[in-house]
């Protein structure tokens, strides 16, 4: 796809034979399900922190500000340094835990990564479920976090590994389609356990996670490992018979000896997060940096895990906002399919640059139409139907220009780049990164949305008009190339290629058939 300051690629170079079987379609869809657990807090969190009973038993401050007892400043009333650490705490989890994966992930391959993931998701809900104080609740917060960072290394890395390079993008998406899944029944059963009498749906709310972390807990011991870790850790003759079945060819001799060729290679790096640092790896190491630190600053995560908060905060009731929050659950689980679709026809590049355009129009519209109605002091007095209707609708044309680009491709464009030698410790890289900025936003939005009010709007437009700006001049297209051949779309791309040599990665690789070879 040729455009200014990308490179189009096409499908130059090699082409290994293989085709999309149901076997290895049926592996991605049940990796795929690790987003569950990320998606189902993303929606729940939102929900139960709007939730009265919930409020009254562990946030009483915050229940009376929302009943307009201590202000009536609807921007204010969810601005508690407690409900941010109980929401934000997660983060912070799934960022240490996320460093610790990448070893685990290297040394004992994808499937235990993913394993230790759903445990420790499985035994946060429970403690959540059960939490009587909000010691108890932040606990359970932090052990979700440790399993997200867990799930959030592995899964992407599992499904870039398995697909075939031409259906690599569309079986990756299944990752975020799964995110959004997730988001989506939360955000349902949020509404429907809110209507229970007695107060306590938001026990069956928190939970409720328990379901999630079962499905990828028992689905990580029934997955095969993926030929390239398999490799990894020295088990080359199990790898071959493993890319044959995965492949559904016999023919895999050329992809098999260059993925040797890049485990040999990899062997070399004694130490992968140094060498991270090396010139040659710089284009890597911005992109793993860049493009979470993105992807959070979009201000999706705002817009999804505090939905029924901004939604009551602009003048919603708890009924409805719960329903908006459902509405735009139902709009990213649909653009999310756009992507899975277009992603290996139109490329990564077209998705990324028409999403950035769509999202700030969306924002620059939802910031005017909060400013003309609140104002200043947040108090908008009654708010008519349309105003609403209009609010909604933006909100969730926003949503889903970030469900087919900024959701999906910020997971997989990442996850697809990283040669093998450092594929591990640039993955944590960019989950940790995602995290910390992911920690960041939730620690701050309640403050900036009370001090900034509809500003905060035009705060994240800035940065996706700046993020469209990168990618289009930094982002090389990506479609179509086997993941061990990836090296070649920096080599010729107009600014990376000053960093990158083509010994970098010819040599390297070469030298290690050779090696292979007089074994």
């Amino acid at each position: 796809m040729p455009a200014v300051g990308g490179v189009g690629v096409g499908n130059g170079g090699k082409e290994y034979p293989g085709n999309l079987t149901p076997f290895v379609t049926v592996t991605c869809i049940v990796a795929a399900m690790g987003g569950l657990i990320f998606g189902y807090d993303i929606g729940i969190s939102g929900g139960v922190t709007s939730m009265d009973p919930f409020l009254m038993k562990f946030f009483p401050e915050v229940y009376k500000k929302k009943k307009g007892v201590e202000t009536t400043n609807k921007y204010c009333q969810y601005d508690s340094e407690t409900l941010t650490i109980f929401t934000s705490s997660l983060y912070l989890a799934a960022l240490l835990s996320s460093l610790v994966a990448s070893t685990v992930t290297r040394k004992f391959g994808r499937k235990l990564s993913m394993l230790f993931g759903g445990l420790m998701f499985l035994v946060g809900a429970l403690i959540n479920g059960f939490a009587v104080k909000i010691w108890m609740l932040i606990f359970g917060r932090i052990l979700l976090g440790f399993g997200i960072g867990f799930a959030n290394q592995s899964v992407p890395l599992y499904l870039s590994e398995m697909a075939p390079y031409r259906y690599r993008g569309a079986l990756n998406i299944g990752f975020q389609m799964s995110i959004t899944i997730g988001i989506l029944v939360a955000n349902i059963l949020n509404y429907f356990f809110a209507k229970i009498k007695g107060g306590w749906g938001w026990r069956l709310s928190l939970g409720g996670a328990m379901i999630p972390a079962l499905i990828i807990t028992i689905g990580s011991l029934v997955l095969p490992d993926t030929p390239n870790s398999m490799i990894e850790r020295g088990d080359r003759d199990a790898a071959k018979v493993q890319l044959q079945r995965v492949r559904g060819v016999d023919d895999v001799e050329e992809e098999f000896n260059d993925l040797v060729a890049a485990s040999e290679a990899s062997v070399l790096v004694e130490h992968p997060w140094r060498n991270l640092l090396q010139r040659k790896y710089r284009p890597h190491l911005t992109m793993a940096i860049l493009i979470p630190f993105f992807q959070q600053f979009t201000g999706i995560n705002v817009i999804m895990f505090y939905a029924p908060v901004l939604f009551s905060s602009i003048g919603f009731k708890d009924d409805a906002s719960l329903m908006s929050a459902v509405i735009t659950g139902m709009v990213n689980v649909v653009a999310t399919t756009v992507s899975i679709y277009g992603v290996d026809k139109w490329g990564r590049r077209a998705l990324f640059l028409e999403g950035g355009v769509q999202m700030f129009i969306c924002q620059a519209v939802v910031a005017a139409a909060i400013g003309a109605k609140f104002g200043i002091d947040g108090n908008p007095g009654e708010l008519p139907k349309w105003y609403a209707v209009v609010v909604v609708l933006f909100i969730c044309i926003y949503v889903s220009g970030f469900a087919w680009s900024w959701g999906p491709l910020g997971w997989l464009v990442p996850s697809e780049i990283f040669p093998l030698e450092i594929r591990s410790a640039a993955q944590s890289i960019n989950v940790s990164v995602n995290m910390l900025f992911t920690f960041i936003v939730a620690q701050v939005f309640l403050i900036m949305l009370c001090h900034m009010k509809f500003g905060l709007f035009i705060f994240f437009a800035c940065f996706v008009f700046v993020m469209t700006l990168f990618i289009h001049f930094f982002l090389p297209e990506t479609k179509g190339i086997p993941i061990e051949e990836m090296g070649r779309v920096w080599k010729e791309h107009p600014y990376w290629s000053r960093f990158v040599e083509h010994e970098d990665y010819d040599n390297g690789i070469e030298m290690a058939k050779e090696a292979t070879k007089n074994v």
